[in-house]
């Protein structure tokens, strides 16, 4: 198994935009289980420059974020490249791409790198998922544990 970064970004004030983070709190017991040191995991708010440290220690970055994009029935796992044309004037958030770009260009580190987008409907201010958010994050949970033990290929539902 590569080494490899599971780090999950949003609100989780903001009901379905604290799918990332939920998706760490999944990942927490069952990284303990399998026993592995071969996984770890983050959880911020947003992305940030300083994120480029830290996903140049890994072979392999999987990050998992609310998506609203109509294309996804539940879930969705992109293979992201590196680009720097994403850029907020404030740099408090930047996107998954330019997060990369920065890895390679100042540490030379060029892991393998993924968003898994999963399906989001509700972005008002309660602390709980709304149901079909609820069930598109255990969904795409059960498939990220197949695929990191090597028995899914990168699909979406």
């Amino acid at each position: 198994m590569k080494k490899t970064l599971i780090y999950g970004y949003g609100n989780p004030g903001r009901q379905d935009d604290g799918l990332g983070a939920r998706f760490i709190d999944l990942c927490e017991e069952w990284v303990q289980t399998i026993g592995t040191g071969q996984i770890s995991l983050d959880c911020n708010y947003q992305l940030n420059i300083e994120d480029a440290e830290i996903i140049a220690g890994y072979e392999q970055v999987i990050f998992v974020d609310a998506s609203i994009v109509d294309e996804i029935d539940s879930y969705k796992l992109e293979k992201i490249a590196a680009d720097n044309s994403s850029i907020e004037f404030s740099m408090h958030a930047v996107s998954v791409g330019f997060v990369l770009d920065l890895c390679q260009k100042i540490y030379l580190k060029f892991p393998e790198t993924y968003v898994l987008h999963i399906k989001a409907y509700s972005f008002d201010f309660i602390e709980e998922l709304t149901p079909a958010a609820q069930s598109n994050l255990e969904v795409a949970f059960e498939f990220l544990k197949r695929y990191l033990s090597g028995y899914s290929q990168v699909d979406s539902e």
